[in-house]
């Protein structure tokens, strides 16, 4: 598939970036160049062959063609069609870290996080997106007179190309109704867990949304709303001088008292013990 892989052991080089719209109809070039190119559509419609591989290029999506393979146009591409483009060198990664995720964890803070991964050949339904933002605002930083624009051009193009990487791995798929009600409940940390609010903000029924998030989640609502209250009073008596009341009272519990019992079978210690626990371990 003629795959380009990025990698955080090297930089690319831009050595051509701009915009273009065609004043006449006309086919691609049949060449052969020693540079890879990114192309992102805005008007129009671009048809480019890689390899024996026929390419339709919309408005809002992008391509990718890599060097030292034969390109060249079967069909016409239409007058007015406008395109960003990119040419850019990228060194070869060593395959033996082709795809490697180190896990984040594992990694200490001094040591360098080694990973490579293949662009996407090509991505839709990107018509006023950040993406296309960024490959505009890279456009038109290379049309700038700024005299550090070579050191700082491939740089910009090393973020674009690492964010259009990292989206192949977005879930496109809607969210899972247990996952809508995570991030509710993860979002209302600060008052106490109702089921009458719940059915109001999802239009369902307390027992189907229950049924549902149990089997999905492996616990209850309540249960992941506590876990969730618990793990911000945690950062909170780490990271603040706050008293404990208050912090209970923040977080919707009246009652300090039943606010440390919840903690304490949350956590295995009081508050106020891993409030002392955790200053000894700075």
């Amino acid at each position: 598939m003629n795959e380009i892989i990025v990698s955080t052991t090297c930089q690319p080089v831009v050595c051509g970036c701009g915009y273009l719209a065609a004043s006449e109809p006309f086919y691609h070039a049949d060449r052969v160049v020693d540079f890879n190119i990114l192309i992102y559509v805005v008007e129009g419609t671009i048809y480019v062959t890689e390899d024996g591989k026929d390419y339709e290029t919309g408005a809002g999506e992008l391509l990718f063609l890599r060097h030292g393979i034969r390109h060249y146009g079967k069909r016409e591409i239409g007058r007015g069609t406008k395109w960003y483009y990119a040419h850019f060198r990228l060194s070869d990664p060593s395959p033996d870290c082709a795809g490697f995720s180190p896990d984040p964890a594992s990694v200490g803070a001094d040591e360098p996080l080694v990973f490579s991964d293949v662009l996407p050949k090509k991505l839709s339904g990107l018509k006023n997106g950040f993406i296309e933002q960024r490959i505009s605002e890279l456009a038109e930083y290379c049309r700038s007179a700024d005299r550090f624009k070579r050191m700082r051009i491939n740089g910009m193009f090393q973020s674009l190309l690492t964010d259009i990487a990292v989206m192949k791995y977005m879930d496109k798929k809607p969210a899972a109704l247990s996952e809508k009600v995570c991030a509710w409940l993860d979002a209302h940390t600060s008052e106490p867990f109702s089921a009458a609010r719940l059915e109001r903000e999802f239009f369902l029924s307390y027992k189907r949304m229950a049924a549902v998030f149990r089997k999905e989640q492996g616990m209850t609502m309540q249960q992941y709303h506590t876990a969730c209250r618990m793990s911000r009073a945690c950062y909170m008596l780490r990271s603040t001088l706050l008293p404990i009341g208050e912090i209970a009272a923040g977080l919707g519990y009246d009652d300090p008292l039943y606010f440390s019992r919840c903690f304490h079978a949350y956590a295995g210690v009081s508050p106020r013990t891993y409030r002392l626990s955790a200053k000894s371990d700075y």
